[in-house]
């Protein structure tokens, strides 16, 4: 990933979930890096109370921002269960900052975990893409391929011991079945 010269300390850029904010320069543990804002929402409105987006960061019970406008670039934030930032809810002041919680390298994908109600709502059906869970997965699919692998051993040694020593043994040559009887190969 080129690193571009810039006086903030992230960029937007293609990440794995589609766009993320990437660091620019070295960010370290507990600075603030981005705001998180939009228009304030008041639940107790109707029609506030009705617009659905996946950017709607809630404050409390009754205000919510709505992260949709175009420059709040902290939209682009994604998700993951092992976050290297995270949310500083501020509801008296209506207000949300993302900051480190731990040193970030120039290159490194910002997130920070959205929580239980947004993943089960938005990231479960789809499946987490974060790289903890992407490892996850792939040591799963490995298990259970060595699994599979160790039953069909299993069975074929089972199959083996049931034909008995006394089945001849054949071999293939180009697809073709070969077996020796009486000395000569047979076709």
């Amino acid at each position: 990933m080129p690193i571009t010269a810039s006086s903030k300390a992230y960029r937007v850029g293609r990440s794995k979930t589609g766009l993320g904010l990437f660091a620019t320069m070295p960010i370290k543990k507990g600075t603030r890096i981005i705001r998180y804002f939009g228009p304030i929402l008041d639940s107790r409105i109707p029609a506030h109370d009705e617009i659905e987006n996946k950017y709607l960061f809630e404050l409390n019970g009754r205000w919510t921002i709505d992260g949709s406008v175009r420059k709040n670039l902290a939209r682009y934030i994604n998700h993951s269960c092992r976050p290297n930032a995270e949310s500083d809810v501020r509801p008296r002041e209506r207000k949300v900052f993302i900051r480190a919680i731990r040193n970030i390298e120039p290159g490194d994908e910002i997130n920070y975990d959205y929580g239980t109600d947004y993943f089960k709502a938005y990231l479960k059906p789809i499946g987490c893409k974060c790289a903890s869970c992407e490892k996850k997965r792939k040591k799963l699919r490995a298990e259970a391929r060595a699994e599979r692998a160790k039953v069909k051993a299993r069975s074929e040694r089972k199959t083996a011991k049931k034909a008995g020593p006394k089945a001849a043994k054949k071999k293939k040559l180009n697809g073709h079945a070969f077996g020796k009887a009486n000395g000569r190969a047979q076709a």
